[in-house]
């Protein structure tokens, strides 16, 4: 039986993340960045498929854990009958280029029996390495990829396992130290572990205590910003949507897609974030990415990228893992970077027009990057697409996308009136009109009383709770409040927003998603711009208390079975929070950004 994702927590440098279970395996990593292939892949399989289990010789009698303040450095507590003992675990910040996890096992009191099972399994469980010892340490070479092990305590072999089992007590402090290199280059030089934590405790802290957030909520905003900070690369700026792939939307489905790319779109509303904490520098790095990423013909503009940038993100199946509770196939890559979804236009030109209205300094560069993306969408606004949800059931006019094209325009029109940018803003002001004009005219339904997920249907989207909140329509708009009545009426359960009605065949796979966390969170945005701040707060306090015991969220989460889905920790939903928790906060409503003023 697997844990369940809640159960994990996530570690990581900045380049890479691990997820660590309430029971101390490690049971998935990819060496060296978020989208390379995992090392520890038992997440997706059993344990045969790769996971470092680090705990106590029988079931401990309790286990509690929490992050150092302020940092992603994790400690567990465990309790036996004969004592208590703490296990660290923790990747510091890279200085060069290769990867360090950092393990230590610190006796509180008594004597504690520990057992310790390493199973290395390169290239997502498939390459079993050949395993040695060299100077006091473990090496293991499969392919391109080498491992070290450095540790005093001995470890031996065991159906192609490396296990030991040791005794811990009282003021005992064991160190594992564990890096990767390419096998055809010499190991990294070994690093101190007592110095290695000390060094990622320091770095949490000094990063986090710039955080700018004050108000009741700081700790759940303070613990979301450090998540997405894990999930930037330190190395490129890129935002990863989260470091897993193939952790279902429904148990036993075949929802299950690779998150470990940077979606323009997650990244984006992730940059807001980080601006509303105060985090500039995190701003400046992701626009930097940005350029790079996008340069070449607007019309080639893609919805997500590699971590460096890269395009061609081709969708695999690995048959050889059996996927998360059965959930297969599971893939990597992912097929939907080829798709066309106009909303990403109008996220990214209003995220960097907030750049500018919060005062980073100008990039010439980006100015001429939007002009250019400004050119492709006025011809291709009227254009169906595959919407912000990557149906693959075929190409739409989704109401959302087209509202996108929209803010789009806006932002354009804002940037010429108040940043002192030149364009041609009488014709953008047309177009606007023209496509505020459609969106009004063909995606609302007299019959469902709300504006509906694309042209034509009857059916709802989650997606356009957005629509007051970034000023396409004020919330005082009676089709507004129509929408958002039908969304809490149809597609909520239990107060949880599903995106869209997901009965039946959904892009030609049956089933029944969770509940997207995200869209509860723009509820909660919704409520509050129509005033109704107690029953926004108590649905934001909702949300806060479905995060794990460390203050993590994935994508989604089943109100029935009471236990998170999708794959963690998101991006978005940490986002989410952060944003809402500033709709929330006493000087309200929804961030300025994101109503275009």
């Amino acid at each position: 039986m697997s844990a369940r994702i809640e159960d994990y927590a996530m570690i990581g440098d900045g380049q890479t993340a691990a997820l660590v279970g309430r029971d101390g395996s490690i049971d998935w990593l990819c060496f060296w960045r978020f989208d390379s292939p995992a090392c520890f892949a038992a997440l997706l399989g059993t344990p045969e498929h790769g996971r470092w289990l680090l705990s106590t010789e029988g079931e401990p009698k309790r286990i509690e854990r929490h992050y150092r303040d302020g940092t992603l450095v994790l400690e567990t507590e465990l309790e036996t009958e004969d004592g208590v003992v703490v296990v660290v675990d923790a990747m510091p910040l890279r200085d060069g280029k290769r990867p360090h996890l950092v393990r230590m096992v610190e006796g509180k009191r008594g004597r504690v029996a520990m057992r310790t099972e390493l199973i290395l399994r390169f290239d997502y469980g498939s390459i079993v390495p050949w395993v040695r010892s060299i100077d006091g340490a473990l090496h293991a070479i499969g392919g391109q990829d080498a491992v070290r092990l450095v540790t005093p305590i001995t470890l031996h072999g065991k159906d192609l396992t490396s296990v030991a089992s040791f005794v811990v007590e009282e003021g005992d402090r064991v160190p594992f130290v564990l890096s990767w290199y390419f096998s055809y280059e010499e190991p990294p030089p070994r690093i101190d572990a007592e110095e290695a934590l000390s060094k990622a405790t320091r770095s949490w802290q000094e990063w986090s205590e710039r955080c700018t957030t004050r108000g009741p909520w700081r700790e759940p905003v303070v613990r979301s910003l450090l998540t997405l900070k894990a999930l930037t690369s330190q190395r490129t700026g890129g935002i990863v949507a989260a470091p897993t792939t193939s952790l279902p939307e429904e148990l036993g489905g075949r929802r299950n897609w690779d998150y470990r790319y940077c979606w323009v779109r997650d990244a984006t509303f992730t940059l807001l974030a980080f601006l509303h904490g105060g985090f500039e520098e995190e701003a400046a790095a992701w626009r930097e990415w940005l350029l790079r990423a996008v340069a070449g013909k607007p019309s080639e503009l893609q919805i997500m990228y590699g971590v460096g940038g890269e395009r061609r993100l081709t969708e695999l199946e690995l048959p050889w893992l059996p996927g998360y509770e059965r959930s297969s196939p599971v893939r990597i890559g992912n097929a939907a970077s080829s798709q066309l979804q106009l909303d990403v236009y109008g996220e990214l030109m209003d995220c960097l027009y907030l750049c500018g209205k919060t005062g980073l300094p100008p990039e010439e560069s980006a100015w001429k990057l939007e002009l250019a993306l400004l050119d492709f969408l006025e011809g291709a606004w009227t254009l169906p697409d595959e919407g912000i949800w990557e149906v693959r059931g075929g190409r739409r006019h989704f109401t959302h996308s087209k509202m996108m094209a929209w803010v789009a325009l806006d932002r354009a029109i804002k940037s010429v009136e108040s940043l002192g940018m030149e364009g041609p803003i009488e014709r953008w002001r047309a177009t606007r009109q023209t496509i505020f004009d459609e969106v009004c005219r063909e995606g609302w339904s007299t019959e469902a009383g709300a504006f509906t997920q694309y042209y034509g249907a009857k059916d709802l989207d989650a997606a356009l709770l957005m629509m007051p909140l970034v000023g396409f329509l004020p919330v005082t708009d009676a089709r507004v409040s129509g929408t958002i009545d039908a969304i809490q009426q149809r597609l909520t359960r239990d107060g949880f927003v599903d995106r869209y009605a997901t009965h039946g065949v959904v892009d030609g796979v049956p089933g029944k998603d969770a509940a997207f966390i995200p869209c509860t969170f723009w509820l909660a945005d919704c409520l509050a711009l129509q005033g109704k701040r107690d029953e926004a707060r108590s649905l934001f306090e909702k949300l806060l208390a479905i995060r794990n015991d460390v203050g993590l969220l994935a994508e989604e989460y089943d109100p029935r079975a009471k236990r998170m889905l999708g794959n963690f920790p998101q991006a978005l939903s940490h986002v989410a929070l952060v944003n809402t928790a500033l709709s929330l906060a006493p000087s309200g409503p929804a961030p300025p950004s994101r109503q275009g003023k």
